[in-house]
């Protein structure tokens, strides 16, 4: 019964504060990549934590394995932050849709855009497969 009490007790100081949320080399990495972020808030999952922070006046998310590697970031973007071939395509196959959300991913393999499109009977869920082009990913 001690130890159940111990862990539950434990469990709730884990999301006190950052420090508390993620391991010490998690902390290190982020820190040493993101010197001067504010507003940094952990939460963990079961193989990764995530932080979602503002870095140069921009909200981002970076995601880590428990080891400290960052396995990769994200950020919410304008259309008009997109490679000039998406923000083409996009215009010339969906215009009639508008844009209910828009981020970039970048990991160790590159940046890919997602971005969800609508209009009054549709969603649609496009991925970019290069700088060049979209593929549906959903559609609902």
């Amino acid at each position: 019964m001690i130890i159940t009490l111990a862990v539950a007790v434990s469990s709730l100081f884990a999301f006190a504060g950052e420090g508390n949320v993620v391991n010490a080399e998690v902390l290190n990495a982020f820190n040493k990549e993101f010197t001067g972020a504010t507003d940094v808030q952990w939460t963990s999952r079961d193989n990764y934590f995530r932080a979602n922070f503002v870095f140069n006046d921009q909200y981002v998310s970076a995601f880590y394995s428990a080891d400290g590697e960052m396995m990769g970031l994200t950020r919410n973007i304008s259309s008009l932050q997109l490679p000039i071939k998406l923000q083409t395509k996009l215009k010339k196959s969906y215009s009639n849709y508008w844009i209910s959300d828009l981020f970039e991913v970048s990991n160790n393999d590159g940046t890919k855009y997602y971005i969800t499109v609508e209009d009054a009977d549709t969603k649609i869920i496009l991925q970019s497969t290069d700088y060049n082009s979209w593929t549906k990913t959903a559609k609902s």
